[in-house]
């Protein structure tokens, strides 16, 4: 894969399932779940480790981190504008003005405060799901076979039962939605039966 082998970890979870994380290929760990080696066989764990190097090798996470930042540096202005908003309102009422413009400002401040949130999360989520066809393209080519994954992915989605113990900050690193719900706009991952047309799609 071009990369410096990563630490493996095993996760004690029924959910079969996997991820990747580091700041960089030198300092990167893929982690597996007890779920998943009970149910993959070797080409499907092939294709699942696959996927999951090529988040490391295209740098997924630093790329995810930097969305992450950004975003968070949207709400933090959207913050401080609300407040700039607010304290600007209570210096016309202590002056006794009727600031018909100090309150259109805060009515587009609060309109701002609810758009801003979910735009930042329509695009983090966008960004996240192209990710993820890039590492099953990507994947099923460091193995030289698609239908690996593919398999793996018909059976990761046949298992219904969310994961104990995960948050949302965490779900896009999986390779398959932890939570087990289908979320469209918000999603971090695109629909399995999506992800698997395009790999069954692929010429090796």
């Amino acid at each position: 894969a071009g990369i410096p082998k990563p630490n493996v970890y095993i996760m004690e979870e029924s959910q079969p399932n996997a991820f990747a994380t580091g700041k960089d290929p030198k300092h990167a760990s893929v982690c597996v779940t007890t779920g998943l080696l009970q149910m993959m066989n070797r080409e499907e764990l092939q294709g699942v480790i696959a996927h999951e190097i090529s988040h490391i090798r295209n740098r997924d996470i630093l790329l995810m981190t930097v969305v992450a930042v950004v975003a968070g540096l949207i709400i933090l202005l959207r913050d401080v504008m609300l407040r700039s908003m607010w304290w600007g309102m209570g210096e016309s009422r202590r002056r006794d003005k009727n600031d018909n413009g100090a309150i259109i400002l805060l009515i587009i401040g609060l309109i701002f405060s609810i758009i801003a949130p979910l735009i930042v999360l329509i695009i983090r989520s966008a960004i996240s799901r192209q990710r993820e066809y890039l590492a099953d393209a990507t994947g099923a080519y460091i193995v030289r076979d698609p239908y690996g994954l593919a398999s793996a992915l018909e059976k990761i989605g046949s298992y219904t039962r969310p994961m104990r113990v995960t948050s949302d900050a965490t779900a896009h690193l999986f390779i398959s939605n932890p939570f087990g719900r289908a979320e469209k706009l918000f999603a971090t991952h695109p629909p399995i039966e999506e992800r698997i047309k395009r790999l069954k799609s692929l010429t090796m």
